[in-house]
């Protein structure tokens, strides 16, 4: 499954929540569910929401008990979240921010979050920017915080890799057509999270494996 559409859908926030739900056919809330169940583990902790978009994850956190700050570089996304975090009266426990990753620095200090999520973001990024993203998560997580990353992933096989591609062709070329920028699977995630100092101790698979939510410790 192909999640370059994002981009179209980024265009449209509106309508963002329906079409990604349409392409991970139903999985993504799963996703989100299940990341919600493992932080909601440890209630009134900070959580990180990179690339929150319309803030369905942030909202869901913060029910669970959780104290959300959600970043993005897209004003009309974050201004539907807020919409969202508004309707929910969670404003206390929901904090929004236009932020792109390069200026996490800038903002945040070091250790002041318990943990950081990021759902379909890295795959937008080069190989120099989630290094550099992997980086700053582990600066910005306390001792013992968590890191949880849910992204499409490349396959291993060659057939898997080969037929993917075929089926992700035309939404990447019109994808690009309209926003002139694409997203691409990732190869080796779960070895670039444990390069950045992280220890992966769990990963959950969906539609086949092309979408991972890979769960990692802040290594010491």
């Amino acid at each position: 499954m192909s999640y370059v559409f994002m981009k179209v859908l980024e265009s449209a926030p509106t309508r963002y929540d329906r079409g990604m739900r349409l392409l991970a056919l139903g999985r993504l809330e799963r996703v989100y569910r299940d990341i919600a169940a493992l932080l909601a583990e440890r209630p009134g902790g900070r959580v990180l929401d990179l690339g929150c978009g319309t803030g369905m994850l942030a909202v869901l956190l913060a029910r669970r008990g959780l104290c959300v700050t959600g970043v993005d570089v897209s004003p009309p996304m974050l201004s539907l979240a807020a919409r969202r975090v508004h309707e929910n009266g969670l404003e206390e426990r929901v904090t929004l921010r236009e932020l792109g990753v390069a200026e996490l620095y800038t903002v945040f200090p070091d250790a002041s979050f318990d943990a950081g999520v990021s759902t379909l973001v890295f795959s937008e990024l080069s190989d120099d920017e989630i290094e550099y993203t992997l980086a700053e998560c582990r600066r910005i997580l306390r001792p013992g915080g968590r890191l949880l990353i849910a992204d499409e992933v490349l396959p291993a096989s060659v057939m898997s890799r080969v037929a993917t591609f075929f089926f992700r062709l035309p939404f990447t070329v019109l994808a690009f057509v309209l926003t002139q920028n694409t997203t691409h699977r990732i190869a080796g995630l779960r070895e670039r999270i444990e390069k950045a100092g992280f220890q992966v101790v769990e990963v959950r698979r969906y539609l086949a494996g092309t979408l991972q939510l890979f769960v990692a410790g802040k290594a010491e």
